[in-house]
């Protein structure tokens, strides 16, 4: 269920005037093209994953500039009449393509681009730059994650690590880069997100002993819940959860300490009272080095918070918002591009597609100009419709743009060279060649 919120001020203010100077000299309604694309994976990371693209294009249908929005531009003289005019009529009409969300992305990947005149294109850059920045760099972590993590659980729970409604878009990354559940629940109704929890160190705290605290809790949720075993002893407390629970205890939960020793160690303890159904989960500000620490553990899920919602210390993916294309005095469209020192774009309206060699795998990013890339029996295509002409193209926003994303990141991830799962800083696993 999208947020319903206007859109249209989280914006910059600078966007807002260069509409107007753009109005002043007659080139508002000329025809361009804009690209999102970062020139390096921030943090040395293989690969880049794409997410954000739904919460856009939610976003994008109430970019509306009505009656309390224009008062306070008016009031702020952040604009002029003539501009406050064109907004109150504003409806994005241009056409968006880009990468499918879940897409995993290179340097120069074309991941969006948006064809529309200059002053519909120039309005989205800040909304457009902050939903794919963000959300990206927590779901490029997630999938770090949950490629440490193998075919164990990952569950999102940084809520309370993040601004209460990016809590929100890094649940919904988070999932589509792997993590199989939040504690999130406006993220579970939103996006039709598995939600889980059970209780804190405050429950046992509470009670006049863990005894009645952990009674408590098997009564309310039944035996398959899971116990929080390290507010004090751990030892004394799984030999507790057992003689409370019996051999159907679901879980038992680690938030401190060493956890490979003491997950070693409460496995160990929990077969010998004969509970070898009984997972464990592992908390505890956890990262993608520390999951793969714990390979080797006998650990059943791991639960990610701090680390995942701040994109695991990449808290942005680096993504600009340039012009290559616009429509000149004489009417004709003409490349553009940016030569600043370190900042260069390539002009030209862009296509790109996945390169794979006979087995399946990877091997180059293959960007072309203005043109499709060269046809091969194993290239992939990467650019889809997100809106034709203003309309919203069905199944990209809600419940399903999460669903279709997920599954799409794990197709992708597929298809990427074993190097990729390195979690040391590098190159990109696989090359961005240009072709015109």
């Amino acid at each position: 269920m999208p947020v319903t919120q206007k859109t249209s001020l989280l914006t910059d203010h600078y966007e807002l005037t260069m509409v107007q100077a753009a109005l002043a000299s007659d080139a508002a309604h000329r025809r361009t093209v804009f690209e999102v694309f970062t020139r390096r994976l921030s943090g040395g990371r293989r690969y880049g994953v794409l997410a954000g693209t739904g919460r856009l294009l939610e976003g994008l249908e109430n970019f509306r500039f009505d009656t309390e929005e224009l008062e306070f531009l008016a009031s702020r003289k952040v604009v002029n009449e003539e501009t406050l005019d064109y907004l109150a009529d504003f409806r994005f009409a241009g056409s968006i393509r880009g990468y499918a969300e879940g897409e995993v992305f290179f340097p120069h990947s074309p991941v969006l681009q948006v064809e529309a005149s200059f002053a519909e294109a120039c309005l989205l850059e800040t909304f457009i730059l902050s939903i794919l920045n963000f959300d990206s760099a927590v779901a490029t972590a997630a999938s770090r994650m949950t490629v440490a993590a193998g075919k164990r659980p990952c569950l999102e729970m940084g809520s309370r690590r993040a601004h209460e409604q990016a809590a929100v878009s890094a649940a919904r990354a988070a999932v589509i880069a792997g993590f199989t559940a939040t504690s999130n629940l406006e993220a579970g109704r939103r996006y039709g997100l598995h939600t889980v929890g059970t209780s804190a160190h405050a429950f046992t705290l509470l009670h006049d002993s863990e005894r009645q605290a952990f009674e408590a809790q098997l009564a309310s949720l039944g035996v398959g819940t899971t116990l929080l075993v390290d507010t004090y002893d751990v030892e004394k407390a799984v030999n507790l959860a057992v003689e409370l629970a019996g051999q159907d205890l679901g879980a038992v939960r680690l938030d401190s300490g060493d956890l490979v020793a003491q997950a070693q160690k409460v496995r160990e303890q929990l077969d010998a009272l004969g509970n070898t159904g009984t997972k464990i989960t592992v908390t505890s500000d956890l990262d993608e080095y520390a999951i793969a620490s714990l390979a080797a553990a006998p650990v059943n899920a791991y639960g990610v918070g701090t680390k995942l919602v701040t994109g695991s210390g990449v808290p942005t993916s680096s993504m600009v918002y340039k012009v290559v294309l616009r429509e000149n005095s004489q009417g004709v469209m003409e490349p553009v591009a940016k030569a600043s020192s370190g900042k260069t774009s390539v002009g030209g309206k862009k296509t790109a597609v996945r390169r794979l060699n006979t087995a399946g795998t990877a091997t180059a990013e293959v960007v072309g100009l203005d043109i499709e890339a060269p046809a091969d029996a194993n290239d992939r295509p990467l650019m889809v419709d997100l809106v034709v002409d203003g309309q919203i193209q069905p199944g990209f926003t809600g419940a399903e743009s999460v669903r279709r994303a997920a599954e799409r990141h794990a197709r992708s991830l597929a298809e990427l060279p074993v190097a990729a799962t390195r979690l040391s800083p590098g190159d990109p696993v696989i090359p961005t060649e240009f072709v015109s």
